[in-house]
């Protein structure tokens, strides 16, 4: 390889190097299901650039790429970046090695000032960057074995074993089909995850219902039913003791209920978004006041969960029912206007092709959801244990919330490809009567119930403005809290951890713009939990003799103990 200055100066040139590029990025994806990606990462209009600006990063190059060849092999070139993928003392000290940063480093700054050049919609502009992204992601140095000089380094050390292990890791990993982000042999659903007492007590083909052994003497008179996401396991809110928020709930008084999603196969592949709010949430809200013998509930919805509860509620408000006295939202949009990194993936073209593909039936893999949310984030979720796992032939950590990640579902196909269509594309939902649901002209106007709102500041998935938006729809007595971190690491803090902080704001006050009601906060330490759990025992009712046992005969008798099969069914 050689720099050809007389290139660099040629504008056609740098026209077809962005072609190129732009091929390449789609490419380094293809872990992705690419026949989507494809199909929604295609630009909606030309793309171009300023001549003054094409020009100055022409500029930038030249001069970048001189300085860096004129120091040459010999001349002293080092990962000066701060990245920390290049952090080790090695990196500098290997000639071949530091040049591949700095070229790397080069090609990296070039690109990411292109995108940011871009003369398109800003969607174009988005997806320009994403890929951008993901293609730097995946041609750093540090990814490969000729230039990782750790790797190097320890396949010395071990006299070739870290590459033998790195081999079998990599056959493992493609035998699961997935990348391998913790020690999976470590874990086991029932044992050491999901652990929390209790018992299934109502099931149908679509969920199980599990009630959990009380903690006290006493519980609350109203009942407490969470639904989790059904794009992943319910056991994300119970996984170990110490950080389990099922069984903080258990330990606060609350009679508490959970939805355990089955796994879908293709027996599951027809039902739609009605099927998933009349039988499974709504069928779950009515449950639980049989079993408890109570008018009213109080519920949570976790992500989707809430977008589904959210629906439910509003089935509810049409029909006169007001089952339900109080609802949380934890990472939840309603408002699909701010959908954060997933927003580059939809349009017209992508949700039509879904809709072609499984709209009628069939099933979204579990893996390929798995897959996309994590190349939302390449370099933590992927590449990190590409390096990790292959090349230095290491088993990741134990770590339960990993291992929860990489415990994938699938979705069927119409339920997924309608809520493409009427939530993230058209933003149907917030409109009064845009959506009918299990027959039921929906309208947010009618919800009028008390509800706690928590976005995590950090979150990709639920960008915090989505998550506030909730806010100006709902018209019932409402309180807002902002943790610290992201979709996940947020909402399962414990207090007991006293890790991180949460915002509140105590004047009532919903400006619309999240920022402007963040100016307004005030920062507290340690976890938002008890802040969550003072609000609860306000809408909880008096406290009544624990039951004894599960269920309420003769109907609703324990199944089988908790965590039941649904949640060992693998995708």
């Amino acid at each position: 390889m050689s720099f050809d200055p007389d290139w660099a100066k040629n504008p056609q040139q740098w026209q077809q190097l962005w072609r190129e590029s732009w091929g390449r990025m789609l490419h380094a994806i293809q872990p992705v299901d690419m026949g989507a990606v494809s199909t929604a990462m295609q630009p909606l209009q030309p793309v171009g650039f300023s001549p003054e600006k094409l020009a100055q990063l022409q500029q930038q190059y030249l001069e970048g790429a001189r300085a860096l060849w004129s120091q040459g092999l010999g001349g002293g070139a080092a990962a000066s970046s701060g990245d920390r993928r290049f952090a080790g003392e090695s990196w500098s000290k290997n000639p071949m090695s530091a040049f591949a940063v700095a070229a790397y480093e080069l090609q990296a700054r070039t690109l990411t000032a292109m995108a940011d050049a871009v003369q398109a919609d800003e969607k174009t502009r988005a997806r320009v960057r994403f890929s951008v992204e993901q293609f730097l992601a995946a041609s750093a140095p540090s990814n490969f074995l000729a230039f990782n000089t750790e790797a190097q380094k320890k396949a010395l050390q071990t006299q070739g074993e870290s590459l033998a292990k790195g081999m079998a890791n990599l056959l493992k990993d493609i035998q699961q089909g997935h990348i391998s982000m913790t020690d999976e042999s470590r874990f086991k659903v029932g044992e050491n995850v999901a652990t929390t007492e209790g018992a299934v007590v109502f099931e149908n083909e679509l969920f199980q219902l599990i009630e959990y052994k009380p903690l006290t003497a006493k519980v609350y008179e109203r009942p407490f039913l969470m639904v989790p996401p059904c794009i992943n396991k319910y056991y994300i809110l119970d996984l170990q003791p110490d950080n389990s928020f099922v069984r903080y709930a258990v330990a606060q008084g609350h009679r508490t209920f959970v939805v355990s999603w089955r796994n879908p196969d293709a027996s599951l592949g027809d039902k739609t978004w009605d099927d998933y709010i009349e039988d499974a949430v709504l069928t779950a809200i009515a449950t639980v006041r049989q079993i408890s013998g109570a008018r009213q509930i109080n519920a949570l919805g976790f992500c989707v969960g809430g977008t589904m509860l959210s629906n439910a509620l509003a089935v509810l408000a049409a029909r006169g029912d007001d089952s339900v006295a109080s609802a949380t939202f934890l990472t939840t949009l309603i408002d699909f206007t701010e959908t954060g990194v997933l927003d580059v993936f939809i349009d017209e073209n992508f949700v039509r092709l879904r809709e072609m593909q499984m709209g009628q039936g069939g099933l979204m893999k579990g893996q390929d959801l798995a897959s996309t949310f994590s190349f939302l984030r390449p370099n933590d979720l992927v590449w990190n244990y590409v390096v990790g796992n292959y090349l230095k032939g290491e088993t990741p950590p134990a770590f339960d919330l990993l291992y929860w990640n990489c415990d994938g579902t699938n979705l069927p196909g119409p339920y997924y490809a309608w809520y493409l269509r009427n939530f993230y594309l058209e933003n149907n939902f917030i409109k009064p009567g845009g959506v009918t649901v299990c027959g039921e002209k929906l309208d947010l106007r009618q919800v009028k119930l008390p509800v706690y709102l928590y976005g995590s500041r950090e979150d990709h998935i639920v960008p915090i403005g989505g998550a506030y938006a909730s806010t100006q729809h709902l018209p019932g007595k409402k309180r807002f809290v902002m943790g610290a971190s992201g979709h996940i690491a947020g909402v399962i803090n414990p207090p007991a951890k006293k890790k991180r902080s949460h915002w509140t704001r105590e004047d009532g006050k919903f400006p619309a713009q999240v920022d402007d009601w963040i100016a307004g906060a005030t920062e507290h330490p340690g976890s938002w939990w008890d802040d969550w759990a003072a609000w609860l025992q306000g809408h909880a009712g008096k406290q009544i003799a624990a039951p004894k046992g599960y269920g309420k005969a003769p109907r609703f008798k324990a199944i089988e103990p908790a965590p039941g099969r649904y949640v060992l069914q693998k995708a």
